[in-house]
């Protein structure tokens, strides 16, 4: 089993379907001619005294250029994906030792790397 509580794991769900939400009912759907990936801001129209937007809360983007931002956001993609290439490595020393040769220091584990993502958090629905 896993070692996150079912709590936490719906938390995070929650969260990300009332991201998905905010997104779908405050903007224009990208069907519609809305931007992909657009998220509408959260301001006090929507929310009494208003709240910090998730993208720039401090409003550092508005005065840069458009092909600054696009720079921005491919290095922000290579992160990500350098990150995703990371957790690979730090997964596949702990599964099988000598693997990853900067990596030795990581204990090995017997178990299910995958045991988060092995049980349902609705306990009608398994898979």
């Amino acid at each position: 089993t896993s070692g996150d509580p079912d709590g936490a794991k719906l938390q995070i769900i929650s969260f990300v379907g009332f991201l998905e939400f905010w997104r779908e009912s405050a903007g224009t759907h990208y069907m519609s001619g809305g931007k992909i990936g657009e998220m509408p801001e959260f301001d006090s129209k929507y929310i009494p005294g208003g709240a910090l937007n998730l993208y720039d809360p401090l409003g550092y983007s508005k005065s840069r250029s458009a092909e600054d931002k696009e720079r921005g956001l491919i290095v922000e993609l290579n992160n990500g994906r350098l990150a995703m290439l990371g957790i690979f490595g730090f997964v596949s020393a702990s599964s099988v030792e000598g693997s990853v040769p900067f990596l030795k220091f990581i204990d090995h584990y017997d178990g299910n790397v995958m045991a988060p993502l092995t049980k349902s958090i609705l306990p009608s629905i398994s898979f």
